[in-house]
């Protein structure tokens, strides 16, 4: 009972990796792209099909001997996409991401039709903001309605990949909550809040059955067949990514605080009672180990760099001599990184802002600076929520592709104030959801550990700490609140 695989479906790629517990080591990983298709209205889109032509193509990577080792495997995947399945469960419509805007206006319709975002909070413990899966909904049935019309199920990302593995709908707690329609508070779909999505159908009869964080299921055996699986292997319940994130950098026990640098970036920590802001000014999720996950969301964080590199002729891995050649702060020039609109300040509609261009800064090393300092900020802000809500860190633990920058982890420790330490498992999310699917095996054989003890055990440090550097974190400080000033200047004009 000891060797078992995560998936990470994300944005940008399909992740695997093979992990043997008994020896606490990686033995194998294997990556697929995958294709986003963008539009002028703010869509983003992938076909689910896709999804699993990569999952096969990374399994047909790993040596054939070790996948019939695998026991039991476990499903990350990108929140809030809406894949629409008709009652054959064949897939109606491409499926619309987290980082969709499109459906901004529909957002602000569910939310009126309970009675504002304020009421919205007081249902289910968040607002309909942009991206989530609710707003999607109405905008199928506007701009596809023969699809919305065949509508039988409605999956999650995570949920569809789990259904062509089992053959079986269901779908976790964690990543239900990132829809809009899961009352956090008592684990519940809101009646009210499908209501009002469409008032017109029974919505409730399109979702998943929920099950509980250590849930198993027996693999489909033709699946099995397909990725070279034994037909023995179980498959857990998954999550959102940053649920499975949460997990993959031991961030399930409270006071811990984790960041993701991925096309998103997301702070992350762990409660075991709700954490709900009255004001919205963080999500509040459920976790994908029993208990809560309050949430900071920004939509532009390697997305930015990774743009500014590619405009200047760069790779983003090349990224850290740039910044070696700039100060901090930039010589002043400052970039709001809006690209996809933007959750973390809530500016859907938003877009990027570059101030303080002159002469000596218009070069790619000040340009990727700026973006990557723009991030940065981004979730700063949103960490500030969390400081005057009254929580408390003592270092953040770092996940993602950004987390791969020296550069990155120490302008972390220098803006926030906290050392940063990066996991010696670098791929969180698919790490997590391997980590969750073997407390799940083990759980099934009667050890009644905590996933916090699977946690502790698994996720150990890369390195030593980085560490804030005084010097430069005072610089940082004026900088940020150049940012905070130009942010209160756009918003409005962003807001309409």
């Amino acid at each position: 009972m000891s060797v078992v695989a995560g998936i990470d479906a994300g944005t940008q790629s399909l992740k695997v990796v093979i992990y043997d517990a008994a020896q606490r080591q990686l033995l194998a990983s294997a990556s697929a792209p995958l294709e986003l298709h963008s539009a002028d209205d703010g869509s983003r889109e992938q076909d689910p099909a896709a999804w699993v032509a990569a999952m096969e193509d990374c399994f047909a990577r790993i040596d054939p001997q070790l996948r019939l080792q695998v026991q039991a495997l476990a499903v990350s995947g990108q929140q809030h996409g809406f894949v629409a399945l008709d009652a054959d469960g064949q897939v109606l419509a491409p499926a619309k991401l987290w980082c969709d805007t499109s459906s901004s206006a529909e957002c602000a319709q569910i939310m009126d039709a309970v009675g504002g975002a304020q009421h919205c909070i007081e249902l289910a413990g968040n607002p309909i903001l942009a991206g989530y899966t609710a707003s999607k909904l109405p905008w199928t049935a506007k701009h596809r309605p023969d699809a919305y019309a065949k509508l039988a199920h409605i999956l999650l990302p995570h949920d569809y990949l789990n259904f062509v593995l089992t053959g079986q709908y269901y779908c976790e707690y964690g990543d239900a909550s990132g829809t809009g329609w899961l009352d956090v508070r008592t684990r519940q779909w809101s009646p009210q809040l499908l209501k009002a999505t469409d008032p017109n159908r029974d919505l409730g009869q399109c979702l998943p059955p929920l099950v509980d964080a250590d849930a198993l299921f027996d693999i489909a055996p033709a699946m099995a067949a397909r990725l070279g699986l034994a037909n023995t292997v179980k498959v857990g319940a998954g999550g959102g990514d940053n649920m499975m994130a949460a997990i993959g950098t031991g961030c399930v026990a409270p006071g811990k605080l984790a960041m993701s640098l991925g096309t998103s970036g997301t702070l992350f920590a762990s409660s075991d009672v709700p954490v709900v802001d009255p004001a919205g000014a963080w999500a509040a999720f459920c976790s994908s180990s029993g208990g809560w996950l309050p949430l900071i969301c920004t939509m532009n964080c390697t997305v930015a760099t990774e743009q500014v590199a590619r405009m200047f002729g760069f790779s983003s891995r090349e990224g850290d001599a740039h910044i070696a050649a700039t100060p901090p702060g930039a010589d002043g020039l400052l970039m709001l990184p809006f690209l996809n609109g933007e959750r973390t300040p809530d500016l859907p509609l938003g877009k990027g802002v570059l101030a303080g261009l002159d002469a000596h800064t218009m070069n790619a090393s000040h340009f990727y600076r700026a973006a990557m300092e723009g991030a940065t900020y981004a979730l700063k802000y949103g960490f500030d929520a969390f400081v005057v809500a009254g929580m408390q860190f003592g270092r953040i633990v770092l996940t993602g592709g950004g987390s791969n920058s020296p550069a990155w982890r120490q302008m972390i420790a220098d803006v926030f104030g906290l050392p940063v330490e990066v996991p010696q498992q670098a791929e969180g999310a698919a790490f997590g959801a391997a980590l969750q699917a073997l407390w799940a095996l083990q759980r099934s054989a009667g050890n009644d550990v905590s996933l916090a003890a699977v946690a502790a055990t698994h996720v150990t440090p890369a390195a030593a700490a980085t560490t804030p550097d005084p010097a430069r974190a005072a610089a940082y400080a004026a900088a940020y609140q150049r940012y905070l000033q130009h942010l209160q200047a756009v918003m409005p004009l962003y807001r309409g």
